[in-house]
């Protein structure tokens, strides 16, 4: 319940700085000030409105986020007030608050090293990878990886092909044997090796047809 009602107290205060301080009591001037004198709430606050801007440059001049540093010093404000049963007397209430500040400060940029250094990490691994893919490609030969499986699609398809069928095209299209050289060799007619070849050939154009292509036709 005190947290609550000081933190509604300070989110009051701060909204309402320009008009509380034209009615505001003498100021608490010096920079010395002892912690006996502020354990009042209205003393306490007044010390909190015409220290509040020193504080927040302070805090900020670190954080480097408005936004985060209002709430640094916010919840170092509450935590000094929470704790003032622990003041030692005649203690420099500056110097308390100026040390939560700072070790509250601290914190959140730890925090935010730890983030960072995730985050190099991660893009790191990411541009390593990028570089990886980028140097594979600069390397890659499309009529080389297109000529491969051009290859091996062909040795599969010889496989496929009867025995003489395989012979016959191999001799014509590999070694550019005339069909009549082929047919006195192998004892048979011309006729049969045309027949031969173009078995071979159906099985070759079935077997490319995604390729759109005539290799060896």
């Amino acid at each position: 319940m005190i947290r609550l009602f000081f933190c509604n107290k300070l989110v009051y205060l701060k909204k309402n700085a320009l008009l509380c301080s034209k009615k505001r009591k003498r100021p608490l001037k010096s920079i010395m000030i002892q912690t006996d004198k502020l354990n009042t709430m209205d003393t306490f606050t007044r010390f909190f409105q015409e220290n509040r801007d020193k504080f927040l440059s302070f805090t900020n001049s670190y954080v480097r986020n408005k936004a985060e540093a209002e709430d640094i010093l916010m919840e170092s404000m509450i935590t000094l007030w929470e704790n003032r049963e622990k003041w030692e007397e005649n203690s420099n209430m500056h110097a308390l608050l100026l040390t939560i500040i700072k070790n509250r400060a601290l914190n959140h940029l730890a925090h935010e090293q730890v983030r960072l250094r995730a985050e190099d990490e991660i893009n790191t691994h990411k541009q390593r990878e990028l570089d990886l893919r980028i140097s594979t490609l600069e390397a890659c030969e499309p009529d080389s990886i297109f000529n491969t499986e051009i290859q091996h699609i062909v040795r599969k398809a010889l496989g496929k092909m009867p025995e003489q069928s395989r012979h016959i095209f191999i001799l014509s299209r590999y070694q550019n044997a005339p069909n009549k050289m082929i047919a006195e060799q192998l004892g048979v007619s011309i006729k049969s090796v045309e027949f031969h070849i173009t078995k071979a050939l159906k099985i070759l154009r079935l077997e490319l047809k995604d390729y759109l292509i005539s290799l060896f036709l």
